[in-house]
């Protein structure tokens, strides 16, 4: 899994200004944006980059517009956590707002340079993830605000530890994406998962 904020735009113009695309941020919604990492590194190894392994991405039930997030949402970011319970337990709070290199502005200033965006257009923020202070942020059992990714996981283990010891998600296990408001209400609903095999009908 890896946790995102995702926006979805009105009609965006080839070589929009930074004031044109702010204006057309319709609404904002949770993603997550699967990946099979098994698959991963012989797709990359032929030279044409991800197909078979980005399955369907889920969406959070519910999308908001930005006037809705109140005073959370500013510099064209969320500045609210994204709560991950992995197998039921906390695996991640880190704030949307924190860290995020490009603004959504900047994201899709830069997706029309070369294209014009069709209303309904979806820019996601990327895997969110707060330093923390950190060369590579504090998971929540060591009193962090954890992580958004089991890849990025394995990747900060790999850096400390030689290797990683977290496995990637197998059949039965769990994930839950959400946010919620300063009051503690949910703001999209909860994207709910489970790893079941398919069964072709």
């Amino acid at each position: 899994f890896e946790g995102e904020v995702a926006v979805v735009t009105g009609d965006v113009p080839m070589g929009a200004s930074i004031a044109e695309v702010q204006e057309s941020i319709r609404l904002i919604m949770l993603v997550n944006d699967v990946s099979l990492r098994g698959l991963i590194p012989a797709e990359l190894a032929k030279g044409f980059g991800f197909f078979q392994s980005k399955p369907s991405s889920a969406f959070s039930p519910v999308a908001v517009t930005p006037d809705e997030l109140g005073d959370a949402w500013y510099e064209n970011k969320v500045h609210l956590p994204l709560v991950s319970t992995y197998n039921h337990k906390p695996f991640g709070r880190p704030n949307a707002g924190v860290d995020m290199t490009f603004d959504f502005a900047d994201l899709i200033v830069h997706a029309t340079k070369t294209r014009p965006l069709s209303a309904g257009a979806i820019i996601g923020s990327g895997t969110v993830s707060n330093k923390q202070g950190t060369d590579h942020g504090t998971s929540i059992e060591e009193g962090g605000v954890g992580y958004s990714c089991i890849a990025e996981v394995r990747m900060i283990e790999t850096i400390r530890d030689g290797k990683p010891t977290t496995n990637f998600m197998s059949f039965g296990d769990s994930i839950k994406l959400e946010m919620f408001d300063v009051e503690g209400n949910t703001i999209f609903g909860a994207i709910d998962q489970q790893v079941s095999q398919y069964l072709k009908h």
